[in-house]
């Protein structure tokens, strides 16, 4: 802090303290009632701050998660509430939730989601690099026996193990070409084949 900065604390503090030796003389009498009344409006100011800064959680967690649609060989994947694309797939017969990423080139899974489709990541060998928005990070390549997206069933699937910090596994351009259509309209993925 340099010599304004402290100035105008010393200013805060003698006002402060100003304001609230006005206060307590004024309310002498009623202190207690009006001390009461003063915590009752902080704690609702507090709470209407918590709400707004916790409300994108509160409504992706008490309202309805939207619904993934298959209608012939088509699947629509709603956008969710942060606005990324979320599509629930069968990896060697195991539910992974992937974000579909265009950013990415391959499918990427988490450490995590590798050991839940029986994957041993300690046993990969991560020769590949990714450059990603934290950096770069190393990969391991691997093969999935089956992946199934609604109707849609691929078999023998190469895919990359990331080493790095990765919340959600990655659906990335090497599987989306796979589909003979990717369209987004009205808030949602269509995938076709």
């Amino acid at each position: 802090m340099d010599s304004v900065d402290i100035g105008q604390l010393v200013y805060l503090v003698v006002l402060g303290l100003a304001v609230a030796f006005w206060f307590v003389s004024q309310n002498r009498q009623s202190l207690n009632k009006t001390l009461q009344q003063v915590m009752a409006w902080v704690f609702i100011f507090v709470g209407v701050i918590a709400v707004i800064g916790l409300w994108e959680d509160i409504r992706s967690s008490v309202g309805p998660a939207p619904q993934l649609t298959i209608t012939g060989n088509a699947i629509e994947v709603p956008r969710a509430y942060d606005g990324h694309y979320y599509l629930p797939v069968l990896v060697n017969g195991e539910p992974i939730n992937f974000l579909v990423d265009t950013g990415a080139s391959q499918i990427v899974l988490s450490a995590r989601d590798a050991e839940r489709v029986g994957i041993d990541p300690d046993q990969l060998n991560y020769f590949g690099r990714a450059l990603t928005a934290n950096g770069e990070v190393r990969t391991a390549p691997v093969r999935l026996d089956t992946l199934t997206a609604g109707p849609i069933t691929d078999q023998n699937v190469s895919a990359w193990v990331n080493e790095g910090e990765l919340d959600k596994s990655l659906l990335g351009m090497e599987y989306l070409h796979r589909f003979s259509s990717v369209q987004f309209a009205n808030g949602k993925l269509i995938l076709s084949r």
